[in-house]
């Protein structure tokens, strides 16, 4: 197109502009045609501007990043996340939303069997059992020390009379004792005291912490916070700047082509938790998994959006300034509430 005249930043074109699907920001229907608060945004910036253009689809927002660095696109419109990487390789827009990460878990209350076993396979609790029978091993082989030549029931070959100082330790330690043998000499009955009384009060933490535990998940669920998410089973968006933050934070995760994707992941039980932009995730989640999926009412890493434009094009400062025209005023507003119900 040729320009408006006042307008010589821009190229005399009709401009093509990059998009993706990315609800609530970018939708596109059925019958090819977009919407969305973004789409809605960049065609308010476009009308203060006096711009002609048409949306080229993008499959993912990395194929989007590298057609803008690449001059395919003039400007890309999304839900794109500023990131110091994504500016090396393109200019990007003042800011027009402020968001986080979110998380997604399943609404299903969590399996007790599966709790259990889980606990019982994590390292803390092989830990605790493996101090526990290492103490009770100690024990044995202590008692047989003491008792061997003086008391017949840990008498005998070693092999014998340690088998049955360890057997014992483990009969004290659990309160299985039957009582028809024991210590008899003063330094053996003497550990024997002792090792009852502890073994009861470490027996009785160690079932109060792991009985809380399984209690703690079963009521809360497995993930409550960003601090969970070491040791479940995370997924996200493939190519998306959540998964620079996992690796970041060293958090193992598997990468979906789409969010639809790992939330029916999520919802089938083969992940526990899905990391992604909280907005898109609460659409996603509302609109296609409500009765099975819920997003946990926590954000974290603070990340905005913005439009992405070839390095050094002259028109950004244009861009600019409309965009910030454009979302202090009240029709902003009004869509903001229209698609996520907030009001700023």
């Amino acid at each position: 197109m040729v320009e408006q005249e006042g307008r010589p930043n821009f190229p005399r074109r009709e401009l093509v502009i990059g998009t993706k699907e990315a609800p609530p920001f970018a939708m596109k229907d059925e019958l090819g045609q977009w919407s969305g608060i973004s789409i809605e945004l960049w065609r308010e910036v476009a009308r203060k501007l006096g711009l002609q253009f048409r949306l080229a689809e993008a499959p993912n927002v990395q194929e989007l990043i590298d057609a803008t660095a690449r001059g395919d696109y003039d400007v890309s419109v999304a839900a794109i996340t500023i990131t110091a990487e994504r500016e090396r390789s393109v200019d990007f827009s003042q800011p027009f939303y402020d968001t986080g990460l979110g998380i997604a878990v399943s609404a299903n209350s969590v399996s007790v069997w599966r709790e259990i076993i889980r606990t019982m396979v994590s390292a803390g609790f092989l830990q605790a059992a493996g101090a526990l029978i290492g103490i009770s091993l100690l024990v044995g082989a202590l008692v047989w020390l003491f008792e061997r030549r003086h008391n017949d029931d840990f008498g005998g070959t070693a092999a014998r009379g340690l088998g049955a100082s360890i057997w014992w330790s483990a009969e004290a330690m659990t309160q299985a004792s039957t009582g028809h043998r024991g210590p008899i000499t003063i330094a053996g009955r003497a550990l024997a005291i002792i090792w009852m009384v502890v073994s009861i009060i470490t027996i009785a933490v160690f079932t109060a912490s792991v009985t809380s535990a399984l209690t703690t998940r079963q009521m809360r669920g497995l993930v409550n916070g960003v601090d969970d998410l070491q040791s479940v089973r995370v997924g996200t968006l493939a190519n998306s700047a959540t998964g620079g933050f996992l690796d970041g934070e060293r958090i193992k995760h598997r990468t979906f082509a789409q969010v639809v994707d790992g939330l029916k992941a999520l919802e089938a039980g083969s992940i526990d938790a899905f990391v992604y932009d909280k907005p898109l995730l609460a659409w996603t989640v509302e609109q296609r998994f409500s009765s099975t999926i819920q997003v946990l009412d926590v954000d974290f890493e603070p990340q905005s959006y913005g439009l992405a434009m070839p390095l050094g094009r002259p028109y950004r400062k244009a861009i600019d300034v409309a965009l910030l025209e454009a979302v202090h005023d009240q029709n902003w507003k009004r869509t903001l509430f229209r698609y996520l119900g907030e009001k700023q």
